[in-house]
């Protein structure tokens, strides 16, 4: 069994998750702690127009869909960009420019 790798939650993301309904929020915590334990969560896609190795979370409940856009590529972490609700059937654009704001952040703190 491998070491659970930490999360990092960059800027609003774990106040964004904290916001989720009871339900979606358990679920949510259940799909990362798989991708911390090395395992793929149960739906998600990759979001390689944010940037290589980027995945999306899928999440549906009563309450609606709520996505978690994150990379676990890297070695130190499992890095979550931004956790939304989704509310169309297209992401927004305003989701996914503030999820390659945080991806480009990242790739400069931790260099080439």
């Amino acid at each position: 069994m491998i070491d659970p790798k930490p999360v990092d939650f960059r800027g609003g993301s774990l106040d964004d998750l904290r916001a989720f309904p009871l339900a979606a929020r358990r679920e949510a915590g259940h799909q990362l702690d798989q991708v911390q334990h090395g395992q793929d969560p149960d739906d998600w896609k990759p979001m390689n127009t944010i940037g290589q190795g980027v995945r999306e979370i899928r999440i549906r409940d009563a309450a609606g869909a709520f996505r978690i856009i994150y990379v676990a590529k890297l070695a130190d972490a499992i890095h979550v960009l931004h956790c939304f609700r989704k509310k169309t059937a297209k992401t927004r654009k305003a989701d996914l420019d503030l999820a390659v704001m945080r991806f480009r952040e990242l790739r400069k703190e931790l260099g080439p």
